[in-house]
């Protein structure tokens, strides 16, 4: 009688621990960058007005990973600071220096800022209500990149649109 031969097992590395810690401490620096863009971008939007600022951050993270890099960065950090891109960071935003400086001891929005964040950061952030949006930018202001598009969402003062599809 034939012997069936057996596949070999393979032993499935656990992750290092100094792989968790860097994770963990990158995480954190994510969460912190996406609250203060959250708190600078639409704090007077309330909770939906922040998590749709956080969708459009997370759809851009998507399209990066889907096309291997994008312009706009390939993590949380760089697409949140690339400079003219959430007019927050901009050098020149006379809100920039409160934003750096901010805790969750000074503003009521920092906290809901950052509980947004950490669900974002989770991935369990929730439905997108932005409906794939890659852009937003406040009523009232013509950007040159709305010709011709349509908007995907309106949620409070701010118009969003899905620029780029993959």
């Amino acid at each position: 009688m034939k012997q069936k031969r057996l596949k070999p097992f393979k032993l499935v590395p656990k992750s290092k621990p100094e792989n968790i810690a860097a994770k963990a401490f990158y995480d954190q620096i994510a969460i912190d960058t996406l609250a203060r863009t959250l708190w600078g971008e639409a704090r007077g939007e309330g909770s939906a007005g922040m998590q749709a600022v956080a969708q459009v951050i997370l759809n851009r993270l998507a399209v990066s990973k889907t096309l291997g890099s994008y312009w706009w960065g390939n993590d949380i950090v760089q697409i949140c600071q690339k400079p003219f891109q959430f007019s927050c960071w901009n050098k020149d935003d006379p809100n920039r220096a409160k934003l750096i400086q901010l805790s969750a001891d000074d503003d009521i929005y920092f906290v809901s800022a950052l509980r947004i964040a950490r669900r974002a950061v989770a991935g369990v952030l929730g439905t997108d209500i932005t409906k794939g949006a890659t852009h937003y930018h406040a009523a009232g202001i013509s950007p040159y990149w709305i010709k011709d598009n349509k908007p995907s969402a309106v949620l409070g003062r701010h118009i969003f649109y899905r620029l780029v599809n993959v």
